[in-house]
């Protein structure tokens, strides 16, 4: 199905998917190509699925911008500048190596493998049915008390996500509760992080692909305008079930859904 006829069903479909897996560590990217394989989107799918981060990225900004309005009144009017600067340390490995590899991940076929999706979730899930009984760090309370060591460490394991099925959240809350926060605040510490990754991101799709997104635009709206919808719905439950509960439900969820995939690739519905 090529994008041009990509305008009812399809796109509210990839938005749902997006809105619901992009926030919580199951791996949004695994997901979408996995149902772009299955709708047959072959025609400028990748860059479908990259486009839909304006939707999840804006319900982001608007779900945390109170914690947003705080860490300015922290920077510009107490003068401590301890989560910013945490949040630019967690930022710069991924910014260094993202960037510089991008090329190389939009264009190789091992990133759009359905085998190494159903591999990165089985092997992430594993480590979240584990995870609280792995050696921790000495707590902290929250993303302004990690030292600058803490908070390069969640940005190297955000790189992992460049591998499909692995999920920049899940890689990076695990990386948090390893280096101390607790659940909910290692998540939104993990949150407020990827925001301007998503920004920088979306920007360069924006300036390297104006005419995709000029043509299809209209996918593109809807796709968004639902990723946007269920993602606060999401981000807000699963900050919710953070409060009480840990990651263990979600990676039996990742290994339940790798199996789902190589069964569909044994049996040659997906391609490997």
């Amino acid at each position: 199905m090529h994008l041009v006829h990509l305008l009812i069903l399809p796109s509210i479909i990839m938005g749902i998917i997006q809105g619901a897996t992009e926030f919580i560590p199951v791996s949004s990217s695994g997901h979408l190509i996995i149902a772009s394989h299955l709708l047959r989107l072959h025609h400028g799918g990748h860059l479908f699925i990259q486009a839909l981060d304006f939707g999840t990225t804006l319900a982001l900004i608007i779900y945390f911008r109170h914690q947003l309005k705080e860490l300015a009144r922290q920077v510009f009017i107490k003068h401590d500048y301890r989560l910013l600067r945490n949040i630019a340390i967690t930022c710069l490995p991924v910014g260094m190596i993202g960037f510089t590899a991008s090329r190389f991940v939009e264009h190789s076929a091992f990133f759009a493998s359905s085998l190494v999706i159903a591999i990165s979730l089985i092997i992430f899930g594993i480590i979240m049915v584990v995870l609280e009984r792995l050696p921790r760090l000495s707590d902290v309370a929250d993303g302004r008390d990690l030292s600058p060591g803490r908070a390069l460490i969640i940005g190297m394991a955000q790189c992992l996500a460049l591998v499909p099925g692995v999920s920049r959240s899940g890689s990076t809350i695990i990386a948090s509760r390893l280096c101390g926060l607790k659940p909910k605040q290692a998540t939104e510490y993990s949150f407020l992080a990827s925001i301007p990754i998503m920004l920088a991101l979306l920007a360069k799709l924006v300036v390297k692909n104006t005419g995709f997104i000029v043509h299809h635009w209209q996918p593109l709206l809807l796709g968004n305008i639902f990723a946007f919808i269920v993602g606060i719905v999401a981000v807000r439950l699963f900050l919710t079930y953070l409060e009480k509960h840990d990651l263990r439900a979600f990676g039996a969820y990742r290994i339940s859904i790798a199996i789902i995939i190589i069964y569909l690739l044994s049996t040659g519905a997906l391609p490997h």
